[in-house]
């Protein structure tokens, strides 16, 4: 209808189709390209690029925003997104200095009945049933790539009369398409398909969404997710499964609240909103993040104002809290190690997004959260390479050293030295360190010594390992063993493994 060249640009096209795309793209022979991440390839070049638009912005890193600003000094950018974190604004190659909120939803847009319930087998059959009968289509969301199968062989046991696709980001793209447009055409009453559904994805047809395990997903996801549905004229519903609402962290079920709470059309806003309070910020900021937040950053900021606070409990108010439990600090555990760890620029090759892994892989508190990064990188990026699968590893090692009160671990290729809590550290020292001592006499007195350098109290490892992946499985083992002896492991908090 209009005089110009439209293409689309991503991993969907076969090899020859990209490279006459951008060929085209440099000549100028094409007005309007849309693309995911393969735009920000360095073989792509533009002739005059006049405007960008980045849909779902908060879904690029910064270093991803910066190459796209920096095809032209001058180019005119729009970001959009529904949930408008106020980080990902703030970082934003716009600096989120002009702001509009399209709040106004299609005309006859209901809003999603949305309800956070227990895992009933009973409740989803019900559920699936309901909108099976008035002729619709379901998405359960699975974000599970290795069980993913598994879970399509139960869903399909316990209701054999539907149609079951499964959709996941290690398939490969011609197979992804082809489930997609049998879903699409109705071929398929359920789509099991894990997180890649997020954004666009426009089915009218599906009105009921499913999303098992939320608890493992932020709100901002299932405020996405939830977009998935209710895009026609027919009531929507979203349930949210998680395995007790009892078992749960504070945080997650305070996000769970909030997005069952903000059902209304164009709730973006307020939700991420909510987000920031449930993160922590409260009213400590202003209009503003002033003076020197800006410079250390908000994540460092807070953590320094919860170390303060402790240390305020501890010392100065000492006694104002000495009726209630107190919470032992855990060391910021430093993992030294003679090999390479880490995550290649070929692999992951945004910045900011391999940054965001190192942070959240260190900042975990229970093996469940460091397997839904894993699993969260093989949808995303496909099989991992070795020092990805080291770095996981060390990450597991670090949470449980940390238990283990371990201030520093040293990786050598013939031993291995651990730092132990500091000379003033009196509650280590009066109340753990002699079942310490008992338990590596009793088990480990050939390989492991205490060493005294200065005030610091070391263990010494005398085990040789040839395999790096050996060494670390062996001090994991090890500092859970240590963490357990203390009333600080994976035992006393009831965390399990990942099914």
């Amino acid at each position: 209808q209009f005089p110009v060249t439209v293409a689309a640009l991503s991993r969907f096209q076969t090899k020859a189709e990209q490279k006459d795309i951008v060929e085209k793209l440099a000549q100028g022979k094409i007005d309007i390209v849309v693309g995911t991440h393969r735009i920000l390839s360095k073989d792509v070049k533009f002739r005059d690029l006049g405007l960008l638009i980045i849909d779902e912005e908060h879904r690029f890193g910064v270093a991803s925003k910066e190459k796209l600003r920096s095809y032209k000094a001058n180019v005119d950018i729009l970001t959009m997104t529904a949930t408008p974190i106020p980080r990902t604004l703030n970082l934003s190659l716009l600096g989120a200095r002009d702001l509009s909120m399209l709040s106004t939803p299609p005309a006859n847009r209901q809003p999603v009945y949305t309800r956070v319930e227990t895992f009933e087998q009973a409740n989803v059959r019900g559920w699936i049933m309901s909108e099976l009968k008035r002729e619709g289509q379901v998405y359960i969301i699975h974000d599970r790539v290795q069980t993913i199968e598994k879970f399509a062989a139960y869903i399909q046991k316990k209701i054999p009369e539907a149609k079951i696709a499964i959709a996941h980001g290690q398939m490969k793209p011609q197979q992804l398409e082809d489930v997609f447009h049998g879903f699409q055409h109705r071929k398929y009453d359920i789509l099991l398909a894990t997180k890649i559904i997020e954004s666009g994805v426009d089915i009218p047809n599906v009105n009921t969404i499913i999303i098992n395990r939320a608890d493992r997903f932020g709100l901002a996801e299932l405020h996405q997710l939830r977009g998935r549905v209710g895009r026609a004229e027919r009531q929507a519903y979203a349930y949210f499964l998680v395995p007790t609402l009892q078992g749960i962290q504070k945080q997650t079920l305070q996000r769970l609240q909030a997005v069952e709470e903000h059902t209304e059309l164009g709730a973006g806003f307020q939700l991420a909103m909510r987000d920031l309070e449930i993160r922590g910020a409260g009213n400590l900021l202003g209009n503003e993040q002033t003076g020197f937040i800006n410079e250390i950053g908000f994540d460092l900021y807070i953590k320094l104002i919860n170390q303060s606070v402790e240390e305020l409990k501890q010392e100065e108010f000492r006694e104002l809290f000495q009726e209630l439990p107190s919470s032992r600090q855990f060391p910021e555990t430093t993992i030294e190690a003679y090999f390479e760890i880490g995550i290649p620029r070929g692999f992951i090759p945004d910045q900011m997004d391999r940054l965001s892994y190192y942070t959240a892989m260190f900042s975990v508190k229970n093996r469940d959260e460091l397997q839904d990064i894993s699993e969260e990188i093989k949808d995303r990026y496909g099989d991992m390479p070795a020092l990805v699968k080291r770095l996981l590893l060390s990450a597991e090692l670090r949470l449980y050293a940390s238990r283990a009160l371990f201030e520093r671990v040293i990786i050598q290729p013939k031993r291995i030295i651990i730092t132990l809590p500091k000379g003033n550290d009196e509650e280590f020292y009066q109340a753990k360190f002699r079942r310490l001592y008992d338990f590596i006499a009793g088990n480990h007195r050939k390989t492991i010594q205490f060493i005294q350098q200065g005030d610091n109290l070391k263990l010494q490892i005398n085990e040789h390992f040839n395999v790096p992946e050996r060494a670390i499985e062996y001090l994991t083992g090890f500092a859970i063993e240590i963490a357990d002896l203390y009333g600080l492991g994976p035992k006393a908090d009831g965390s399990k493994q990942t099914q």
